[in-house]
């Protein structure tokens, strides 16, 4: 049983007048522009909590002082706390820009609590809510997933709906969870919708990372979900730059300076806003339900993306064939590219077959890219217009002619590491497991059956966005039920597709079986939390697809 929700965070000074004062100081650094907001020594983002187990949780706040301030920290069965259960103190520290985190230890599993910090003025965050994982037999567990939540592009009506509905026991949020993007850039000013006002520069320094987290979590619905659900965050590119791996990104430019200084200061700036451990990896037991294993895919030993386009252009139009033939057979398929990287293979290959000795239904890999096969129909380029940016162009016909000699769409997904996903796939069938792959970073909906060498691997729910746009933005001039006919008749692992709404996925687990509701909001160009429909999958436990696939 959910315990009430606590009363909604107020709209402080930094939320309202204090983000437009930090969209318009630049490169000044976010630490003194919200002590000059809100006048110091005051709770300034709300709570959250994250990393939860079966006795602890990790508890976060901002409070924006001049000084180091010691804050109580307690937690509670009641919202009244006339039953403090835990409690202890945190040094919030303008070297971390006044953010905090707890570690709470020792509390029941599968139970709700409720926390709150306390400043040596007597002032109070609001209370949020948190859960620890249960254990034993557990006939249901409700996860409200998240991706792509692009903050001038709209509102954040998916964590609206979500908060609202309140049934889930976990949030997940599989990646892009800010942008670090120049204001203009994307979205554009044109595209920017009213009201959503983002740094002018892009975040490359550790002031300008901590001045876009505190840009997005004075969202009042972020904060929301935050307070009343414990969640799980991995990152994405976005939260360093656009298409990152090890060693370097597509939105790093020379001048910007050292990748690694760069990548530091974000992962820093990550580090003190989120409720997350230090952990690159880690792995959430749900009783004898599921394992949840959370990876990373991005930053830590991922191969840098091969260019399709490039190797497209590279050659005149008679040799673009032999050009993508020798890419498919050369480095597409080096068994030496990798996502994860040997150890966190190993760690996987190993956690797989621990959660199916242990009997447990469900081993969900909650990551941030596609993992099913998708290539691009030739149907797709008809009716493109002849004055379509050469970009798209390009784009497209580099997709469309790769696919034909069976090359895949998205190099920067699991499908430009073939040999990688070969060795994902080959130690879940090892593991016996029962596959259940969340994944986010498309923007678009999609339904996956998954397989490996004509052997059943599991079912992938890849989840639509909170706000950036979809293809029906890139591709016009298809309609979506077309684009989606096309896809799912050019792609066999493909069951099932939305390319043009957003929203979030609501997924439960249960012992017989696993359900995908993918919820889409009517709009994110204004407040609200009416949707405009759903689709429900579900995949029955052992079969490894679909019903009805």
């Amino acid at each position: 049983m959910s315990l009430p929700l606590p009363e909604r965070a107020p709209l402080t000074h930094v939320s309202r007048r204090g983000i437009l004062k930090l969209g318009a100081i630049g490169l000044t650094g976010v630490s003194a522009s919200l002590a000059a907001a809100t006048g110091g020594g005051e709770f300034t983002h709300g709570v959250a909590s994250g990393e939860p187990g079966p006795q602890q949780v990790l508890l976060w706040t901002r409070y924006g002082a001049s000084a180091d301030t010691r804050l109580v920290w307690e937690v509670a069965e009641d919202t009244e706390f006339a039953k403090v259960v835990a409690a202890g103190d945190v040094i919030a520290s303008p070297a971390n820009d006044g953010c905090v985190k707890a570690w709470v230890r020792g509390l029941a599993p599968g139970k709700w609590y409720y926390y709150r910090f306390v400043a040596p003025s007597g002032a109070r965050s609001v209370i949020g809510r948190t859960r620890t994982l249960p254990v034993g037999r557990v006939p249901r567990f409700r996860m409200a997933v998240f991706s792509c939540s692009n903050y001038g592009f709209g509102w954040f009506n998916a964590y609206a709906h979500a908060a609202e509905n309140a049934d889930f026991d976990l949030a997940l949020h599989l990646g892009d969870y800010f942008y670090e993007y120049q204001r203009g850039t994307y979205p554009t000013a044109k595209q920017t919708q009213p009201g959503r006002i983002l740094p002018v520069t892009e975040a490359v320094t550790l002031a300008e990372y901590r001045e876009r987290l505190a840009t997005y979590r004075s969202d009042p619905d972020l904060q929301r979900i935050h307070q009343i659900l414990p969640m799980v965050v991995m990152w994405d590119d976005h939260e360093s730059a656009n298409d990152a791996w090890q060693n370097g990104a597509e939105n790093h430019q020379p001048g910007e300076g050292d990748w690694a200084v760069r990548k530091a200061a974000s992962h820093r700036a990550w580090r003190e806003w989120m409720p997350v451990s230090d952990d690159d990896w880690a792995a959430y037991e749900i009783g004898n339900l599921a394992t949840i294993f959370k990876l990373e895919t991005r930053h830590t030993a991922r191969t840098r993306p091969l260019d399709l386009q490039a190797a497209f252009r590279s050659a005149a139009p008679e040799q673009t064939d032999a050009a993508l033939t020798a890419l498919r057979d050369g480095a597409w398929r080096d068994p030496a590219r990798t996502l994860l990287g040997t150890t966190q293979e190993a760690w996987l290959a190993a956690g797989l077959k621990a959660s199916t000795r242990a009997r447990k239904p469900w081993q969900v890999l909650a990551q941030q890219i596609i993992m099913g096969s998708l290539s691009m129909g030739a149907e797709v380029a008809e009716g493109m217009s002849s004055a379509a940016p050469d970009w798209l162009k390009q784009r497209i016909q580099a997709s469309v002619a790769g696919s034909k000699l069976g090359l895949p769409l998205n190099m920067d997904a699991w499908d430009g590491y073939p040999a990688a996903r070969e060795r994902v796939f080959g130690a879940a069938l090892a593991a016996d497991a029962n596959l259940l792959v969340l994944a986010g970073d498309s923007h678009n909906a999609w339904a996956f059956d998954l397989d490996h060498k004509g052997a059943r691997v599991g079912v992938e729910m890849a989840g639509h966005s909170v706000t950036s746009p979809g293809s029906e933005s890139s591709v016009a001039w298809k309609q979506p039920a077309d684009l989606a006919r096309i896809a799912v008749q050019t792609n066999p692992q493909l069951q099932w597709c939305d390319t043009a709404q957003r929203g979030y996925m609501a997924v439960e687990l249960t012992p017989t079986a696993a359900h995908s509701e993918w919820r889409f909001l009517q709009t994110v160009r204004q407040r609200g939390t009416a949707l405009a429909g759903s689709k429900r999958m579900t995949v029955l436990a052992g079969q490894r697809k679909f019903q009805g696939s």
